[in-house]
């Protein structure tokens, strides 16, 4: 299991304060009539916070299969919405909405969907509203990226929306980069949410609350 590069600042400091706490547990133990259960308290609190914020920047091994057909799941987590919208940023005709919510828990590794082109990107500062809002898809923090399939002129919009935790979106793609499905295209620190924008005769392969796996799940079939 490796350790995202996002994760690296972020452990650093967690270091440290898992260190103060340990430290200060061990400094004022002799105040107390059990010093020893004070610090094992600290140690237990300083190792146990570490760990919660190690597991979140886990990045896991994922094996593609390519697919040019399947639209997989850019992000690990619970499928929260399904529905019909339309989509006025880019196509500004109606798509089929498929929102992925990440909980703390979850990795946040975000992954391509689909093999392509970029032919859209744009990052949009915005508000903190809960990643389950239904404003969050368009007041929030948030990037749009589109991706083109050469062979087919599909093209697939997905969004990066920051929540109330996350305070810091990443992306690593820009317009005219060709860009593999499985890839990584971005990372989101703590709770957030991947908006999928697929064509209306796309078969849906997922249902509301169930679980995916970023790089493994089909979410939908296109014709």
């Amino acid at each position: 299991m490796k350790i995202h590069k996002e994760g690296y600042p972020s452990l650093l400091i967690v270091t440290l304060f898992a260190a103060l706490v340990i430290g200060t547990g061990y400094y004022f133990s002799s105040s107390f009539s059990n010093p020893q259960l004070i610090e094992s308290i600290a140690v237990v609190i300083g190792v146990v916070f570490f760990l919660i914020v190690l597991q979140f920047f886990r990045n896991p091994a994922v094996i593609v299969e390519q697919n040019e057909k399947h639209i997989i799941a850019p992000a690990d987590g619970k499928v929260v919405v399904i529905e019909e919208v339309v989509e006025t940023e880019y196509f500004n005709e109606k798509r089929r909405q498929i929102s992925i919510f990440m909980s703390p828990i979850n990795v946040h590794v975000n992954r391509n969907p689909l093999s392509g082109i970029v032919t859209y990107f744009k990052y949009h500062p915005g508000k903190y509203l809960v990643a389950w809002h239904p404003k969050a898809s368009t007041d929030n923090e948030r990037t749009t990226v589109v991706v083109k399939q050469p062979n087919t002129n599909t093209e697939i919009l997905f969004r990066q929306i920051a929540g109330a935790l996350a305070r810091r979106i990443c992306w690593y793609v820009k317009e005219g980069q060709p860009v593999m499905q499985g890839e990584e295209f971005g990372f989101i620190k703590f709770g957030s949410r991947v908006d999928i924008f697929v064509p209306l005769d796309a078969e849906i392969n997922v249902n509301l609350e169930e679980k995916t796996k970023g790089g493994r799940t089909v979410i939908a079939t296109l014709k």
